[in-house]
This record gives structure tokens, sequence and C-alpha cells, in this order.
């Protein structure tokens, strides 16, 4: 066991971890980060370079404390349509049980979302035999309303397969939008009371500018790629996610949690190694984000460690960029 954790540093160095979801339950803070292998690979652009075989969760009781590792709490053995690649993953609370919602590649190697449940937020997790009907792609981020609704938010571009779903049935070949277009947003559904399929189908959603025109394809500092978050603040719904090529952490506002949502800003500035992923979360009237690089590894983009700094938002609801690399530790 590590000393207490401290602002923009590894939260563990036994293991390597990316893409956290963090959420509070029981006065603690739980982390569901994917598991990065200590493998040697090289990069491209279909991701085969990150194996991630399970999942670990951590925890931490508050930011004076150490981060527990709690171990193995569901392999790609015992996921019976899976094939391989857990990515990130998210978790839930609901019906007095826990839910992990993680993206595996099953049998046809096409990306689709699955969940397991817990009587604990530290597992260990058992799988539902098949995936959740309707899902495709990767990144789940689950949003619990305060009005008692679900929702799922998943989709990523190139390794992640978004662009492949676009007539609504999987094309191998198909590639994004052209220039001009519109790029390509998330995906939302309604979740189940049982929290275990969708109520509908799953809906795109539109990113737009201040003037409400959609975000363009070539648009790359704006555009969505992957990793949606969705938290609440003031009223808003507040969509996160990764720019990809650009590599920013970036966020638009909606009054409604299927958008349209509006354009604000950046979050996070570019991190070490390429791919950018996080979470935000309240804990005792502050709110924090969790993101990873790859510093732990000395920038090897399939070996990232998870790390949390704090969030400010300004008067207007408008959140302040942070640069993790010049923040007061």
């Amino acid at each position: 066991m590590s000393n207490k954790v401290e602002k923009n540093k590894p939260l563990v160095t036994n293991i390597y971890t990316a893409d956290p979801s963090a959420h509070v339950y029981d006065g603690k803070i739980y982390i569901y980060p994917s598991h990065d292998m200590d493998l040697e690979a090289d990069s491209n652009d279909n991701g085969d370079q990150y194996v991630m075989e399970d999942y670990h969760v951590l925890s931490i009781d508050d930011f004076d404390s150490p981060c527990v590792d709690h171990g193995m709490v569901l392999h790609v053995d015992d996921i019976p349509w899976a094939k391989q690649q857990l990515w990130a993953p998210d978790a839930a609370f609901k019906n007095n049980t826990y839910y992990l919602f993680f993206p595996a590649r099953d049998k046809d190697d096409i990306f689709r979302i699955g969940v397991a449940t817990s009587d604990k937020p530290m597992g260990p997790f058992k799988a539902q035999p098949d995936f959740i009907k309707g899902t495709f792609s990767i990144d789940p981020a689950v949003l619990m309303d305060d009005d008692g609704k679900s929702y799922i938010y998943f989709g990523g571009l190139w390794g992640g397969q978004l662009e492949k779903w676009q007539t609504g049935t999987f094309k191998k070949d198909a590639e994004g939008p052209a220039k001009g277009k519109p790029a390509l947003g998330p995906r939302v559904a309604e979740l189940s009371d049982d929290m275990l399929s969708l109520k509908g189908s799953a809906d795109e959603i539109s990113i737009v500018d201040e003037n409400g025109n959609p975000i363009l394809s070539e648009d790359e500092d704006r555009r969505y790629f992957e990793g949606p978050w969705v938290h609440k603040y003031n009223g808003y719904y507040y969509l996160s996610y990764s720019t990809g090529t650009t590599h920013y952490i970036a966020y638009a506002i909606s009054k409604n949690p299927k958008g349209p949502f509006t354009y604000k800003g950046r979050i996070l500035n570019p991190v070490i190694g390429w791919t950018t992923h996080h979470s935000i979360v309240e804990f005792k009237n502050k709110w924090y984000l969790f993101y990873h690089d790859s510093s732990l590894s000395g920038g090897k983009d399939n070996k990232r460690c998870v790390k949390y700094t704090e969030i400010t938002y300004n008067a207007d609801g408008t959140i302040q960029t942070i640069d993790p690399y010049k923040q007061p530790v």
C-alpha cells in the first residue's frame, strides 16, 4: 500500500491503469479503471496495442489516504460472449446492486457492451451471459438522473468502431463522415429499471456550436471522438469527451440528457501518451477530474496510469481548463 494520494500523481504503481470512472459509494471514492497489461506492443489506429484481460477496482477513503487496489474483479474468460479487449468501463448503483458496464469484442470481433453485477462496490462482479442488445462500440458511461431514470452513453471512433454503425448495422469498411458533414456523436439510451437492457434504441447525440450549428467532422479541436462522460451541475447536463487526434478533454452542456449539447470549451489539455480519458465526480462539496496519462511507463501508449486533480467552475458554469503538468501539487 502506498502513501496518501497526490494530485496529478499515479494513484497506483503496482499495475498499469487507464480510463478511470470514479463514483462515491458509502462515503468513499471508488475508481473503475481498465487494466493495461505489461506488454510490449506496436501502436496502430485499430487499438490492437490495448490488450486488457481483466478489471481491478481501486478506492480511496479521502484525499489524505492511500489508494487501495482491491484486485481482479472480472476476467474476460468469465464473460461468455466476449473474446478480448476489456476496454474502458463504468459503474452504477441501483436496486441494491452494483453494476459494472464494459465493452469487449464479441466472437465476431465486434465491440459490444456488457454488464456484470455485485453486491459490493469493490466486486467481484459476475457477468450477464450475453451483451446488452442494441449496444455497440466502446466507452460506456452511465448517468443516474435525479428523476430515477438511468442513461447509458457510449461510442468511440477508429478502433472503437462507431463509424461502422452509421446505417444502423455493422459495416466493416465504413468510414467517418466526409469533410463539411456533421461529426459523429456518441449514442445515448435509457436503461431499463433492472439496468440490464435498453428501454429503446440508442440515439445519436448532436454537439453544436454557440449558433446551434453541428460541429463538423474536420473540426478536430472540438469534435467528438470517444470517452463520453455526463454529470450534472446547477441544472445542466455536462457532456465531456475526448477529441482524439488533438488530445483534448472538451465539454458541451444541455438542459436535456439526450441533447443537443452546446460546445463550451476544454477541461483538460493533452497528456503524455496518445489517448485521454476521464471522469468527473463530486466529493465533499468539491469537484474532481480523474484522468490518465502514460507517464509511469515513460510515454508508452499501452501502459498508462490513473491520476486525479481538482476542477474549478467559473460563476457562469464554465470550467477552467487544466494543464496537468503546470498544476500545483
